[in-house]
């Protein structure tokens, strides 16, 4: 995919950034005497001094007006996640009064905190921004969409390179393939505004042709919709864009299988369908609950119980008996 972005005058871009910076200055302030958790921004969390477990499940009362999407988009979850985490309510027509599940634990990667974590398997983004001396470490984690079948999402390590606003779009030579064989014209170019699909802000990464960027069609965020792009709400990707230095780490992975440790150790499991689509077999299962009995120390886990967690791969997070 190859893009162009429209530049400001360098005086403008001055003045932007300087803008950007007080106001990140000014949040950071604000964070760092935080007397507690809760007045974090949403998807936000300290880290945690022991376990690998932030957020908690909570519910909330949906209006006459609210879609499922309009719920899950104001809570930071995405399509899928909210969905599964409420099967038996209408993603269009929850009814007013309808009490809806918002999935808001997370377990976090067993990868190292540092950069940009995205593992594919659970739609989501994790971001450990640097802090200062004297700071509490943190995470921030947004739901995102990420490439459909045949166009998977490419894993492994990679940084970002470089930050477009206002970014043109240059469709793909498979886009107007496509097009062509459906009789469509497609054009050229794409600039910047409401048709736009990579939304307002892009950053490139040192892999050609992909980007994090936002989209003019938030409601498939928390789904595989993309041609292999990292995909988040416009409010979302605008939140980072300008915090996420140039030469961050991104380590992309695909894990559907996550295990938790609350502060107290006991043991969580967590599991996605796998971007494959295969089933758990018994490898898999004999492999998790090894790794169960070798955190805990004592006793035996319970197959029955992990089995039917990787069997539902419901992506809830779910405590082990």
């Amino acid at each position: 995919m190859t893009l162009i972005a429209h530049v400001m005058p360098f005086q403008q871009f001055k003045q932007h950034l300087a803008s950007g910076v007080v106001a990140l200055s000014t949040w950071l302030m604000a964070t760092g005497a935080l007397a507690s958790e809760a007045e974090l921004p949403k998807g936000h969390f300290l880290l945690p001094d022991a376990g690998n477990m932030v957020g908690e499940v909570y519910t909330v009362t949906a209006s006459e007006e609210d879609t499922l999407l309009d719920i899950a988009r104001e809570h930071n979850v995405g399509y899928e996640e909210i969905r599964m985490a409420n099967p038996d309510t209408s993603i269009w027509v929850p009814g007013e009064g309808t009490e809806v599940t918002i999935p808001s634990q997370f377990i976090l990667p067993d990868e190292p905190r540092t950069g940009i974590v995205i593992n594919v398997a659970e739609l989501r983004m994790y971001y450990y921004p640097e802090v200062e001396d004297g700071e509490a470490p943190r995470v921030e984690t947004y739901p995102i969409g990420i490439g459909r079948d045949a166009y998977n999402t490419p894993l492994g390590i990679t940084e970002t390179t470089m930050r477009l606003e206002n970014p043109a779009w240059y469709p793909p030579e498979s886009i107007r393939r496509e097009a062509a064989e459906r009789g469509d014209a497609p054009p050229a170019v794409v600039p910047p505004g409401p048709d736009n699909p990579l939304g307002q802000y892009a950053i490139l990464l040192d892999i050609p042709g992909y980007l994090i960027h936002g989209t003019n069609q938030p409601d498939g965020i928390g789904m595989r919709a993309s041609r292999g792009c990292i995909r988040m709400h416009p409010e979302d990707i605008e939140s980072v864009f300008w915090r996420v230095p140039v030469g961050t780490q991104v380590n992309i992975i695909d894990a559907p299988i996550k295990l938790g440790w609350g502060a107290d150790d006991d043991a969580y499991i967590q599991a996605f369908t796998a971007t494959d689509e295969q089933a758990f077999g018994m490898e898999t299962l004999l492999s998790v609950v090894d790794l169960i009995e070798e955190h805990k120390g004592e006793g035996r886990a319970n197959y029955e119980q992990v089995s039917r967690v990787l069997e539902e791969a419901n992506g809830q997070v779910v405590p082990l008996s």
